[in-house]
């Protein structure tokens, strides 16, 4: 049988100081070369990003670089997916470092099942420094993009679990029928819910998610991601993504102003309640309070853009990303 052809797909922006190890991660795997190709897609990088990119696409002729000029690391993967050759489409970042067998080991899943659409594997953290004790206990990718959830499975097949673009391999066919990632962080604003809203489409059209042990790659996590700081901008922007998800499943203004209403009383005090015990009883996990503030600010401030802003409202409507909103 021969083997389906991966492209690797790496949006980059200001990251010239670790692109270098990403590209030469990749550049080691034991898949055969003639049977990948990386692209790296530069999202505005000022830094000497664009000089690795042609160094290395002069010396190694499966590197190509492209230029996305829409601010958006999703606008980056998109763009690049349009162009790649790949039966697999295999989407990183350029803070990743793969293990030599990524590839190969990513490629066998989709083999066991037709209906499996889009494939991740174990993502490791690769800390500049030792994490505070209060990281190591309470956080998850969910939060902080630091380590895949501990799974005991060497492999698993589902119809739920979906999956982050740090780690993600997708069929060709299934990233261009479901419309591509949604926005996320673009410019520094988040619109919307990245590759959380491909894995529903993915989802909502039949297919099945994987997860394999034996796909590794790691994760270079600066000290400035383990900080109070970054965990209460992560969780607020989440509010926005959140806001977003839940728009789109219904499509309507109705119940948004209740779910305000809603959110600052009941939500509110909750969240208060639970922190007030956790600081009486010393637990570390009084850090989510405020994260959960930002995270509530957030999410009000979405749904009165929802309510107030018909443009708004179509742009969060649109589910093809890759012709749609060209």
């Amino acid at each position: 049988m021969p083997r389906p052809f991966v492209s690797v797909i790496i949006p980059t922006y200001n990251r010239g100081h670790l692109l270098s190890q990403t590209l030469d991660s990749f550049l080691a795997q034991s898949y055969p070369e003639d049977c990948f190709e990386i692209i790296v897609s530069n999202n505005n990088s000022t830094d000497d990003t664009r000089n690795v990119i042609e160094q290395y696409s002069a010396r190694f002729p499966n590197v190509r670089g492209i230029t996305e000029t829409r601010q958006g690391v999703h606008y980056a993967r998109n763009s690049a997916a349009k162009i790649a050759k790949g039966d697999i489409l295999y989407f990183s970042d350029d803070d990743m470092i793969a293990a030599p067998a990524l590839i190969e080991e990513i490629v066998k899943v989709f083999e066991l099942d037709p209906l499996i659409g889009c494939a991740t594997g174990t993502i490791i953290g690769k800390f500049d420094v030792p994490p505070p004790q209060w990281v190591t206990r309470y956080l998850t990718n969910r939060y902080l993009s630091l380590t895949e959830q501990d799974k005991a499975e060497e492999l698993v097949v589902s119809r739920n679990d979906l999956v982050y673009s740090c780690h993600e391999a997708v069929k060709r066919n299934v990233f261009f029928q479901c419309g591509g990632f949604n926005p996320e962080n673009t410019a520094g604003v988040w619109i919307g819910d990245g590759e959380t809203g491909l894995g529903i489409k993915i989802k909502q059209a039949g297919y099945k998610f994987a997860y394999t042990s034996k796909s590794v790659i790691y994760h270079m996590i600066p000290r400035s991601r383990t900080t109070l700081a970054y965990l209460v901008r992560r969780i607020g922007n989440q509010g926005c993504c959140d806001a977003y998800t839940e728009y789109r499943e219904h499509r309507s203004r109705r119940g948004i102003l209740t779910g305000i209403l809603k959110r600052n009383t009941i939500g509110a005090l909750r969240t208060m309640s639970f922190t007030t015990a956790k600081i009486l009883f010393g637990r570390e996990s009084w850090r989510f309070f405020p994260a959960r503030i930002a995270y509530l600010h957030n999410k009000n401030r979405y749904d009165l853009k929802l309510l107030t802003d018909k443009a708004f409202r179509r742009m969060v409507e649109i589910d093809d990303w890759l012709t749609d909103a060209s």
